[in-house]
């Protein structure tokens, strides 16, 4: 597990910051002051606190959320994050991406977020498996396969979500459906764990048959090496692009003549950084990698890395953004005037919660899927709405980014007064 930081970029809160990219879309679509009202906050914030008698002896206390942004198209959908700064305004932001996500994906689902404000490097096993369990039980009667389905997301995995479906079941009955991202053996769907990764170059793959562009021998920079950058190294690897640099906590590496991914991936799983690997590299800093010249820069850690103060730096034609809202607005506006086009989060990391509907209606029917429908599924359900954003854009005549609010604003906003909320 990793822990980075993130903070307010260019005077805006994470919050602040979806709200200006959600406000610039409203304006775009003409979306009525009434339905506005609705989507402009959220439907329910749940704060609770989780004390955790610790292996030494001593108390931790800490302060939890589960933020519940709109369900007009559904249960609510969204990951937990274990992180010291994932405090009530960077939950309700990504909540709200959540909203716009599944809604561009067309996904029946509604969005919301959990966090939990600790660092899990310095817990035990069983601290960790207590501290979720409790978690699980503050936030159970506001949560169910037809409430609200949490996912794993920042420094959590599959291990944290069979704790908290096995907690919640304990209260309600066993509740495969009620928690996706889980292991194999606990209902979880083949292909889920690398659903985002994999969904980002599904997503990229599309935009280079659109664009005329052949992603062999691209050069391609990940920054943030965790579940997201690692599959999408390896795909992209696979497919024939170069990946020259990638970073993480402990700082970034380099080669010209591209990395071994595989090698990267071993010191990882190792519990090393990139920068322990023996494969050939120069280190470099996390900022240093960000502003390498590429084809495709892959921001795959917290948000806010990309800012106002270093988007005229960033020498890529391309960038993806595989975490959420590494982008800031000020940074969004200079990369387009300058013409880097960006493939926002909404879109380029959607194949998460794609791939957690699909596990969820497995779990439904108690049926499992083999990976390769899987992989089949969501490959096409990415397609769509990558030509859905590119169509929008092109005719628009504007960004990806404000196309693809522009269209999930539109499916909310029907959804919204089709339930006379409005």
């Amino acid at each position: 597990m990793t822990v980075e930081t993130t903070a307010p970029t260019d005077g805006l809160t994470p919050d602040a910051a979806v709200r200006l990219y959600v406000d610039n879309a409203a304006r775009a679509v003409g979306l009525e002051d009434d339905v506005a009202q609705v989507l402009g906050s959220s439907y329910r914030e749940v704060t609770v606190q989780v004390p955790l008698r610790r292996d030494d002896g001593s108390l931790l206390v800490a302060q939890g959320y589960r933020v519940q942004h709109n369900g007009a198209r559904g249960p609510y959908k969204g990951g937990l994050r274990y992180h010291p700064e994932a405090d009530l305004d960077e939950v309700r932001a990504l909540a709200s991406l959540m909203t716009w996500k599944t809604a561009l994906l067309d996904l029946p689902f509604g969005g919301a977020k959990g966090g939990l404000q600790v660092d899990p490097r310095h817990l035990s096993e069983r601290e960790l498996q207590t501290l979720t369990r409790k978690f699980a039980l503050s936030l159970s009667h506001v949560l169910g396969v037809y409430r609200d389905i949490p996912a794993p997301d920042v420094n959590t995995n599959a291990q944290v979500m069979a704790w908290f479906m096995d907690a919640y079941s304990g209260r309600h009955g066993y509740s495969p459906a009620a928690v996706t991202g889980k292991p194999i053996d606990l209902g979880g769907a083949p292909g889920r764990e690398a659903a985002t990764g994999r969904g980002l170059v599904y997503v990229l793959e599309a935009a280079a048959r659109r664009w005329g562009w052949d992603l062999a021998g691209r050069r391609v920079v990940v920054q943030g090496f965790g579940n997201v950058g690692t599959w999408a190294a390896r795909d992209l690897e696979a497919l024939g692009a170069r990946v020259v640099a990638v970073s993480d906590i402990g700082g970034g590496v380099f080669n010209d003549n591209g990395l071994d991914v595989s090698r990267l991936i071993e010191t990882v799983a190792a519990g090393g950084s990139v920068v322990d690997s023996d494969t050939p590299h120069t280190k470099l800093s996390n900022d240093e990698v960000l502003t390498l010249d590429c084809d495709i820069l892959v921001p795959a850690a917290l948000g806010g890395c990309i800012t106002g103060a270093n988007a005229a730096d960033i020498r890529a034609s391309l960038v993806v953004e595989g975490a959420n809202h590494p982008v800031s607005p000020a940074a969004d506006e200079i990369l387009a005037d300058r013409g880097v086009r960006v493939i926002p989060d909404i879109l380029a990391n959607g194949g998460g919660v794609t791939g957690s509907y699909f596990e969820w209606t497995q779990n439904i029917q108690q049926f499992q899927w083999k990976e390769d429908r899987f992989n089949t599924e969501l490959r096409d359900r990415l397609d769509r709405a990558f030509n859905d954003v590119a169509e929008y854009s092109e005719s628009h005549e504007c960004t990806y980014r404000l196309a693809s609010y522009s269209i999930a604003l539109e499916r909310v906003a029907r959804a919204v007064r089709l339930r006379g909320y409005v």
